[in-house]
């Protein structure tokens, strides 16, 4: 895997946010298909995570005859656009709460959240003159996010890391300001393995941040740190390759500092426990192996998608089942060029069932 790459995925979701968030008249990033890949033409819409965005992307364009408008806004926003029946899909990292569930159920047809992928949520940083990876445990990095850790050289990061001359340089707190999976991925880990975190600050999609800078999306988060010495931001990989960030290995349940890669990632999903409505939950995974802040993505739709009355009505319902059925299949395979990890066989098998339910006016799709 290299990161040439990786940007390739990267810089798409970045594009598309930054057009956004210039006043574009168009708000949706377009991907038509090149590939000679079988199945009728339609256009679908979908909006939602920043973190899942560059392998929808990706998918997208494998696809001919699809045309896939998705919206990188976070995946408070998606699930929003969902319930309200402005996109035929939408993508939320953390699974649904029951009061999502009951919101789009209203639409007229239950909701099914579908696992897609995994991927690692990285503590990047922009720190001249380290250019190796820190180490860093979950207390130490609540302490930075509650404002207890104040700059680079205190003893609590400096405990961690003999031999590295730590300089005095001040920290500054990047986080999201947008409804974000990624930020409840973190939050998740962080209220994990950290008592006065859970008390004051809490997890989620939407936290009160004690400190720190809000930048929308991934790609503003990656933006800020990049663009601020001393600053430290979490951000999916892909972004954090993309901006060529130095990131921290992590402590893990086992006591093991290990770095985000493909592998760690992978190894966090093993023994996950699945739920009767899919809605899988990575925090703190056991197993030395395991990098401990992953996430899992999800893609959400009403089971009947035309009784929703979505937009795109039987075309757009047909589209969005084969772009499911292309990412829970070939799609798997190529998530490792940007370092996202594929489903566990016994979930992939779960997913896959569940579009397999999917309907049009009572009619199996799938």
């Amino acid at each position: 895997m290299t990161k040439n790459r990786v940007g390739a995925l990267a810089s798409v979701a970045v594009l598309a946010l930054g057009l956004a968030a210039c006043g574009s008249s168009s708000k949706s990033s377009s991907t038509s298909s090149t590939s000679s890949s079988s199945g009728g033409s339609a256009t679908i819409s979908g909006a939602g995570s920043t973190f899942a965005a560059p392998v929808y992307e990706q998918w997208a364009s494998s696809l001919s005859g699809l045309t896939v408008n998705y919206q990188a806004v976070g995946s408070g926003a998606g699930i929003t656009s969902l319930e309200t029946k402005t996109v035929d899909f939408g993508a939320s990292d953390p699974p649904l709460k029951p009061a999502d569930e009951a919101a789009i159920a209203k639409n007229g047809s239950p909701a099914v959240q579908i696992p897609m992928f995994v991927g690692a949520i990285t503590v990047s940083y922009n720190l001249p003159g380290v250019k190796t990876g820190l180490k860093l445990d979950g207390k130490t990095i609540a302490d930075i996010y509650l404002g207890n850790v104040k700059s680079w050289n205190d003893p609590e990061i400096a405990a961690l890391n003999p031999g590295i001359k730590l300089p005095t340089t001040a920290i500054t707190v990047i986080h999201r300001s947008d409804s974000s999976g990624t930020t409840a991925g973190f939050t998740g880990f962080l209220a994990a393995v950290d008592p006065e975190f859970k008390t004051k600050v809490g997890e989620g999609k939407d936290v009160q941040w004690p400190v720190g800078t809000g930048a929308k999306g991934n790609a503003g988060v990656a933006g800020a740190v990049q663009q601020t010495a001393g600053a430290v931001g979490y951000v999916e990989q892909a972004y954090a390759l993309e901006h060529n960030f130095t990131y921290a290995s992590v402590k893990n349940k086992e006591g093991d500092f290990v770095a985000p890669t493909l592998a760690s990632t992978s190894a966090a999903a093993q023994g996950v426990t699945v739920p009767a409505n899919l809605g899988i939950k990575i925090s703190n995974p056991g197993g030395a192996a395991s990098y401990p802040i992953t996430s899992q993505t999800f893609i959400v739709v009403n089971k009947d998608l035309c009784k929703a009355g979505l937009p795109g009505g039987e075309a757009a319902a047909k589209g969005v089942v084969r772009f499911l059925v292309y990412g829970l299949g070939q799609g798997q395979a190529i998530l490792s060029q940007a370092d996202y990890a594929g489903l566990p066989a016994s979930i992939l098998a779960k997913a896959k069932e569940a579009v397999a339910g999917l309907q049009c006016n009572g009619s199996m799709i799938g």
